[in-house]
């Protein structure tokens, strides 16, 4: 099954509503990053809501969305486009905390993963330059980091969950979440009706566990209000290639090129977001780096 967004308005337009499953993408994000289960809940957590949060752009904007907390995760950073794209980094893959105590006792402890620091979002909206806007993480549970940045950046009233289930041998079971925004003048009876459907709701991962739907939960959210206006299907998708780091690397000084053809005789590039690896022999090391001689002055 896909993974896929849905894109509504509900209670008579006042609220617009996302709905997301990203399960499969989420496991290969996990795959490529190795990542331990409290860092494969938080990545995913991250995933499911910058993805929804780019669908609120055009095709052609992107966004570079960067949560880094002083905790073991270190930070995650993802590039998300307008058509539904992802692909991300985690500073720390390999971290596994649970909860000693309380209430949450055995769950996966994100929040000390991502600890204390900074949510970032940077827009590129074709224009001449771009926008930039930071608040501080409250709780590190994400969810609430995002939710606090619509609020305090976006002046936005809105609802954010984010829900991960990682299986006992690290897969990853179910994954999802929802954005609900008020609309301008958006109803009073509507914001209630939402808040009491908010307090009795499942769990979203849960909910996509049990074979939910995003229609589904669409549905339940909606109190049955639901006016779909788009369903996008969402990708862990890395637009990486040997051309691109071909550019990166002619935009060396000459001296770091001859220090590389003497001492290695060779680069290779692992890319940040998807692992994959570049090879550059001597041969065509020195060929960049005569064509980067052979530039004017």
């Amino acid at each position: 099954m896909m993974d896929y967004c849905l894109i509504s308005t509900a209670y008579n337009k006042n609220v617009r509503i996302y709905v997301a499953s990203t399960t499969n993408l989420v496991e290969k994000a996990r795959k490529i990053h190795d990542t331990w289960p409290t860092a494969s809940a938080a990545l995913g957590r991250f995933l499911t809501i910058s993805l929804m949060m780019g669908l609120m752009y055009k095709d052609d904007e992107r966004l570079t969305i960067k949560l880094d907390g002083d905790g073991p995760l270190g930070f995650i950073l993802a590039d998300v486009s307008g058509k539904g794209t992802i692909r991300a980094d985690i500073e720390n893959p390999h971290v596994y905390l649970k909860y000693d105590e309380g209430p949450k006792k055995g769950k996966l402890n994100v929040s000390a993963a991502v600890g204390k620091g900074y949510l970032t979002i940077t827009k590129d909206l074709n224009m001449k330059n771009y926008f930039t806007s930071s608040v501080e993480i409250v709780s590190g549970e994400i969810a609430e980091d995002f939710n606090y940045y619509f609020f305090t950046s976006e002046q936005t009233p809105s609802s954010v969950a984010a829900g991960v289930l990682v299986n006992t041998d690290q897969s990853i079971l179910a994954s999802g979440g929802f954005i609900i925004q008020a609309l301008p003048n958006c109803d009073e009876s509507a914001i209630i009706s939402i808040e009491e459907i908010l307090k009795n709701i499942e769990p979203i991962s849960k909910m996509i566990h049990e074979n939910k739907t995003p229609e589904d939960i669409l549905h339940i959210l909606s109190n049955g209000t639901e006016e779909i206006l788009d369903k996008r299907e969402l990708k862990y998708h890395c637009s990486c290639s040997k051309k691109k780091f071909e550019k990166a690397l002619f935009s060396l000084e000459t001296s770091v090129l001859d220090e590389m053809i003497k001492e290695d005789k060779k680069a290779e590039i692992v890319c940040n977001f998807c692992h994959k690896k570049y090879f550059f022999d001597e041969s065509q090391l020195i060929n960049l780096r005569n064509k980067k001689k052979s530039l004017p002055k």
